[in-house]
């Protein structure tokens, strides 16, 4: 039988576990409470190392805008790069724009194009991807990282299971893009890990046009409301 290195250190693990329950109740009632008075918002994902004046930057500015002038407010990460421009673009069509910023040791910090009452911070990842996912309306997806495709097959793999309604997720990118789906297609549909339905759940676009007509399209048929 294997031995601790620390006797006390499975005890100490295990009162810290306890008390840090309270701390993720706290984030997710604070959430709830705040989220729920926002009303119908799409979240923006895409990376945090985008600088301002690139190609998909100023595209996610666009996107932000025209989102907003649809009547959505926006919600991103609360960071910089692609969750800046986001931010940026409902910020300056007059939208609601919503940040969930994580307390991270590098990278993120708040950017200044979020509503000063609608700034939300969470040290959970998984406390603030469940606000993400509850009280988005769609996911428009720009290049990013491992973060960007996590925020991604998750929104997929709810839907898929049925732990949440059907909501769009459109990729902005075909460049970016078109590999990653190449492979769903021939090695995990081909291997029948998924089915062929399941890449009805993503669109695939390259204009800011696109992406808002694909969400205004959708709920032409939906009814909006909060998901779980």
């Amino acid at each position: 039988m294997r031995s601790e290195a620390h006797p006390k250190g499975w005890n100490e693990i295990k009162t810290n576990d306890s008390w840090a329950i309270f701390k993720i109740m706290g984030e997710f009632v604070n959430g709830f409470e705040r989220m729920s008075q926002i009303g119908p918002c799409v979240s923006i994902f895409g990376s945090a190392r985008t600088k301002p004046g690139a190609p998909y930057y100023e595209l996610a500015v666009e996107v932000a805008e025209k989102l907003a002038s649809s009547g959505y407010g926006v919600i991103t990460g609360g960071g910089p790069g692609i969750m800046e421009a986001g931010n940026r673009g409902a910020n300056q069509a007059g939208g609601i724009s919503v940040g969930l910023n994580i307390d991270l040791p590098f990278e993120q910090h708040d950017n200044p194009y979020i509503d000063s009452d609608k700034s939300l911070d969470f040290d959970y990842f998984f406390v603030r991807k469940v606000m993400f996912v509850k009280y988005s309306q769609g996911f428009v997806v720009m290049p990013g990282g491992f973060g960007t495709l996590d925020e991604l097959f998750e929104a997929i793999t709810l839907i898929q299971t049925k732990k949440i309604g059907t909501f769009p997720i459109v990729l902005v990118g075909t460049s970016f893009w078109s590999g990653l789906l190449d492979w769903i297609k021939t090695i995990m549909l081909k291997e029948k890990n998924i089915s062929p339905e399941d890449l009805d759940l993503i669109k695939l676009v390259d204009t800011a046009d696109e992406a808002v007509a694909i969400i205004d399209s959708f709920y032409k048929g939906h009814t909006m409301s909060p998901n779980f």
